[in-house]
């Protein structure tokens, strides 16, 4: 099987803070152990956004890591991959050798911190373009990833978030009597959510709009909380008085660390899993101290657990379980991803995943 590819494609390039604009841009050349994926799907991740409206990274490059499609050309030294095969890319691999790998703290890895795949310009992932270019190092340590025939490249996509999500979940060592609440039902707060209650844990849920709550009972999340409501006393009558055990935060709003905090038994815990922004939040210490809760965080991604993930994003679609595709609200052309970017940056009651699909897509109307 062969590909005709290009010479050159269209990316949603960005050229600073909050100027995304769709060039068309030379194709990636690749290099030995390397290969070119052409993009189906690729999911709008928070952290894309953080980077676009905060200007942390320089400009040019091309966001976008939550990424599936076909393999269309193949580096000389490549093994075990073939042109024509359905993929993921994972954008970071540790090196499995340094103290923070042994630590299984991967995300702290120098290696882990490089980004290995590119739609050209300094690496940033690149899944909002046509092509990427897979870095040897990715390639040749499992970061590649094939996607069998019967999964959708929209679930396929999924496969990077989930295993964030499911990596703090396997950090809480969640029992079945234990009563989770997660702030925030956007589509990683409902991941985060669905992933508890397969613990056999008791999942509330708290986010404002009811259209947000209705996709979570889709994944059996039937104890949604009104967040314009006093989430705190609905959580300490759902536990004789007690509180949640976990409370799992899942959006980057400091003033929510508080609620949380407030939400929680003593001896209890908060998962911080959306503060990815440098900032000041306020909480009592005290409740640290004398009433033993604990504040913690999870980030990125864990090799530890990748095959796991796989599995859970394959056989959950499988069976119907973890059917993440019905989490996608809006799909955006490639020329449309600059729409696609403002809905996601200022989200309504009925949006959810936003993904970029090169080949189509239909966007808002």
């Amino acid at each position: 099987m062969s590909f005709e590819v290009p010479a050159t494609m269209r990316a949603a390039v960005y050229r600073g803070v909050d100027d995304v604009r769709v060039e068309r841009v030379p194709v990636p050349e690749i290099g030995v152990g390397e290969v070119l994926v052409r993009i189906d799907t690729c999911g709008i991740c928070g952290t894309d956004l953080k980077k676009i409206h905060t200007g942390s990274h320089s400009a040019p490059r091309v966001f976008g890591h939550e990424m599936a499609g076909t393999i269309v050309k193949v580096g000389d030294g490549v093994t075990g991959f073939a042109v024509g095969e359905r993929v993921m890319a994972f954008h970071h691999i540790p090196c499995g050798e340094c103290f923070y790998c042994r630590k299984k703290t991967f995300a702290q890895c120098e290696t882990y911190k490089k980004v290995g795949t590119t739609a050209g310009f300094a690496a940033a992932g690149g899944g909002f373009a046509e092509y990427i270019r897979v870095m040897d190092w990715i390639v040749a340590t499992g970061g590649l990833v094939k996607v069998p025939n019967d999964i959708p490249f929209e679930q396929a996509a999924f496969i990077e978030p989930l295993n964030t999500c499911f990596k703090a979940i396997q950090l809480l060592e969640l029992e079945p009597d234990d009563t989770v609440l997660v702030i925030g039902q956007g589509s990683i707060g409902i991941l985060l959510a669905a992933l508890a209650k397969r613990t056999g844990a008791t999942v509330l849920t708290s986010d404002m709009y009811a259209e947000r709550h209705a996709v979570a009972a889709q994944y059996g999340l039937d104890r949604p909380l009104d967040a314009r409501g006093d989430v705190v006393a609905a959580c300490r009558a759902a536990t004789d008085g007690r509180g949640a055990d976990v409370a799992l935060v899942a959006v980057g709003a400091d003033a929510l660390i508080a609620q949380a905090m407030d939400a929680i038994r003593p001896g209890g815990r908060v998962m911080l899993f959306a503060s990815t922004q440098h900032g000041t939040a306020a909480f009592d210490p005290a409740a640290v101290c004398m009433d033993e809760k604990t504040l913690m965080g999870s980030y990125s991604a864990s090799v530890a657990i990748q095959e796991e993930g796989i599995q859970l994003v394959f056989d959950g679609y499988r069976d119907g379980t973890l059917d993440l595709t019905k989490l996608i609200s809006h799909r955006f052309s490639l020329e449309d991803a600059v729409k696609g970017i403002e809905l996601a940056s200022h989200p309504v009651a009925d949006s959810m995943k936003i993904v970029i699909q090169p080949s189509g897509g239909t966007p808002l109307v």
